[in-house]
């Protein structure tokens, strides 16, 4: 059982890593080539909002893994806790990082997508402006809970 243990362990603290890295790759990386398209294609082929709808559908599929981490942090740490292994850092981090996982993908992800339908005219509203500053805050406290998750869980793996 310990060993099986060690395995869900060493593949929750990997997804919890792909999931951060996949975050942070799309924040960083890929985000700020998609809205200085012109820097990469030498000229204005795309309108902003042409650009937030190729942004949008990262997101959208980043929004698959945030839900599936999400589950594993529900299962893994939810069995870590009816086995006794509590701690209050890890339970504030379990909490944000599921709340925050749920509301980017089940709030502001729906949010945005509905604004974008309405048009381009919308997505230049303060609503949405607000919105996607909402979405941008939320995500950066889902990768902050992750990592205080994955510090956490490998300073216990590693007593």
């Amino acid at each position: 059982m310990k060993k099986n243990f060690r395995i869900a362990t060493m593949i929750y603290l990997v997804l919890l890593g792909i999931t951060m890295g996949a975050g942070l790759y799309a924040g960083v990386v890929v985000a700020p080539v998609i809205f200085h398209s012109e820097a990469s294609l030498g000229s204005e082929l795309l309108t902003h909002f042409q650009e937030g709808l190729i942004m949008t559908e990262n997101f959208i599929r980043l929004s698959y893994l945030v839900n599936t981490t999400v589950i594993a942090i529900l299962l893994y740490e939810g069995y870590k806790y009816k086995m006794g292994e509590r701690d209050n850092l890890t339970l504030a981090a379990i909490f944000l990082a599921v709340a925050s996982g749920l509301l980017f993908g089940h709030y502001y992800m729906p949010g945005i997508l509905e604004m974008q339908s309405a048009g381009e005219a919308m997505t230049s509203s303060e609503a949405f402006v607000n919105t996607h500053k909402g979405s941008e805050i939320d995500f950066k406290i889902f990768i902050v809970s992750l990592l205080v998750l994955m510090v956490r869980n490998m300073q216990k793996a590693c007593k």
